[in-house]
């Protein structure tokens, strides 16, 4: 039997970009799939691009687990498909999503694909998907899908403004293991260019340690260059 699906999308000053994203999941759309959008407080158009263009749009604290907290509990999907805003499904990736779920499993991922032809991030992607089928930790570029039970079991997404995939993922490892799907999703090489390719990697690779020995997510997310939420 099919399942219903929603796609949950954060964003925060995305109005560059948003709107072909939101256009390529239109055909997931017409087969069913709801989008739903989550602002974090964008001080650009993003908010009012997804309201011309997803299904729902709503404001929440800023935050990726605090945004998609609130798209979950605004709609009733029997699956959560948690996209981050620089990254694009493949295009039967609710039918694989559906396929994925049919079983036993609860919850998965995606592999991914960096855009961008610079052979460096063939490597970066091969070490990504091979961390994460080993792990069993999925992180967000990866795409993470969940049933609705399961998500709600653990509690949904910690309020930490970095790690939160790595949360989720762990809490989920104890339901099950991960589905993990050799279909890519392809995402946005940006935060790389930005920084210098093996510059992000260490610091990722740093910061994931030290989340994994205990580190307070806050002053992690302070490193990695977020904008502290408004008190």
């Amino acid at each position: 039997m099919s399942m219903s699906l929603a796609i949950v999308m954060p964003v925060l000053d995305e109005a560059g970009t948003l709107m072909p994203r939101l256009l390529a999941l239109a055909p997931l759309r017409r087969r069913g799939a709801r989008v739903v959008v989550v602002d974090g407080g964008s001080t650009d158009d993003t908010l009012a691009i997804a309201q011309a263009h997803a299904d729902l749009a709503l404001v929440a604290p800023r935050g990726r687990g605090s945004q998609m907290n609130a798209g979950a509990a605004a709609c009733e999907a029997d699956i959560l498909v948690f996209l981050h805003a620089d990254t694009v499904l493949p295009a039967q990736a609710d039918r694989l999503v559906q396929a994925a779920l049919q079983d036993a499993a609860a919850w998965g991922r995606f592999d991914v694909r960096i855009d961008h032809p610079r052979t460096a991030f063939r490597c970066i992607e091969r070490l990504m998907n091979w961390r994460s089928r080993w792990s069993g930790i999925a992180t967000g570029d990866q795409a993470v899908f969940v049933r609705r039970e399961a998500f709600e079991r653990v509690g949904g997404f910690p309020d930490i403004p970095l790690m939160e995939d790595i949360a989720l993922s762990r809490a989920l490892q104890r339901i099950a293991p991960p589905a993990c799907l050799r279909a890519c999703v392809t995402t946005s090489a940006r935060r790389w260019e930005q920084h210098g390719v093996w510059r992000t990697v260490w610091l990722m690779w740093r910061l994931r340690a030290a989340y994994f020995f205990g580190a307070d997510p806050r002053a992690l997310a302070v490193q990695y260059g977020y904008r502290p939420r408004p008190s």
